[in-house]
């Protein structure tokens, strides 16, 4: 599936650019979303507090848009938090600027929807694997898939984000390691 073109819509769209630091926060859950986010470089994820316990739901790399879509779209209170999560540089539109954009440019109809379908894509195998998977095979497809997260990414968002303590996750890893060494 074509990537949403990130680059056209910077260049047609009036942006800002902020470097941030990790743990800065770009949307509290709580707050009404009114921009969008695209990652040029580090790593922003999105996570919920559900009774004190911070569970990671996605990342998002260089590259990629980020927002609350539910709340911007809806102009209701995100449920989740959007926090970065290394050093990272962010381009950020105004949600009523894409709109804008999206109206004088509806050729990109086609882009948004298919971005929305990925995103949702995303969300069914992250919530399949959770049911069908053990931590130990969420993590092997993590490694496969997304080797740029296990690099990049502190190993207790990495357990948040595969439902598992980063205990659990140590353990997994040494298995793993010790699994590969004996091949």
């Amino acid at each position: 599936m074509k990537e949403i073109a990130v680059d056209t819509i910077l260049q047609q769209t009036p942006h800002r650019s902020i470097s941030c630091k990790a743990k800065e926060v770009l949307l509290a859950a709580g707050d009404t979303a009114s921009s969008i986010f695209l990652v040029k470089s580090g790593c922003v994820r999105a996570w919920y507090n559900a009774d004190g316990k911070d569970i990671t739901l996605q990342f998002f790399m260089a590259g990629q848009p980020v927002a609350s879509f539910e709340s911007l779209v809806n102009r209701t209170p995100s449920q989740y938090t959007l926090e970065v999560v290394v050093p990272s540089e962010i381009d950020i539109i105004r949600g009523e600027e894409f709109r804008h954009w999206l109206k004088t440019h509806p050729e990109h109809h086609l882009d948004g929807m298919r971005f929305a379908m990925q995103r949702v894509a995303s969300y069914q195998s992250l919530f399949l694997s959770r049911i069908t998977q053990s931590p130990q095979q969420r993590y092997e497809a993590l490694l496969r898939e997304h080797p740029e997260i296990v690099r990049q990414i502190p190993q207790q968002y990495i357990a948040s984000y595969l439902g598992i303590t980063p205990v659990s996750l140590s353990r997994i890893r040494s298995r793993i390691k010790s699994y590969n060494l004996e091949k």
